[in-house]
């Protein structure tokens, strides 16, 4: 299945940073909401500022249009505030991407632990993304970091 494209991203001021308030904050909600559908889709969970600028999301070819680093930065700062981003360094040149929040992977995982009847079961992290009963699930394949965390996010683990 290939990704879908929202019809801002083929519209040129897209990749500039607008001036007035409200544009700029329907802007960023649009960046903030393409960039996370696009790591969801790609299961990607970090991200290089340098490196991104040449990604596809930031980058569009067909029309030439490119984001530039500082409004990638600005982008993922708007990701922060949100709880879908963690600086990994502290130049803020590399990030982790949560495109669900650890809590929300929290309870997805809850929920099919407790679907499939595992409650007071034990099993390790490998079998929860790896195994072939989660085949199929979202979670199937999440890094490790992202699981610790979501278990910290829930209550009831």
């Amino acid at each position: 299945m290939s990704f879908e494209w929202p019809w801002q991203y083929n519209f040129p001021p897209f990749f500039t940073l607008q001036p007035n308030v409200d544009t700029r904050q329907k802007q960023l909600a649009a960046w903030c909401s393409l960039a996370l559908a696009y790591c969801r889709h790609h299961k990607l969970y970090t991200l290089d500022v340098m490196e991104s600028q040449e990604s596809p999301v930031f980058n569009n070819k067909k029309i030439e249009r490119k984001l530039s680093t500082e409004a990638i930065q600005v982008v993922f700062e708007e990701l922060r505030k949100k709880g879908n981003l963690d600086w990994l360094d502290k130049n803020k040149s590399r990030c982790l991407v949560m495109w669900r929040r650890p809590e929300e992977w929290g309870k997805l995982i809850y929920q099919w632990v407790s679907k499939v009847g595992m409650i007071n079961s034990v099993f390790t992290l490998y079998e929860l993304s790896n195994g072939d009963d989660t085949e199929g699930e979202e979670f199937h394949g999440l890094e490790e970091w992202i699981l610790l965390r979501s278990f910290k996010g829930v209550k009831f683990f």
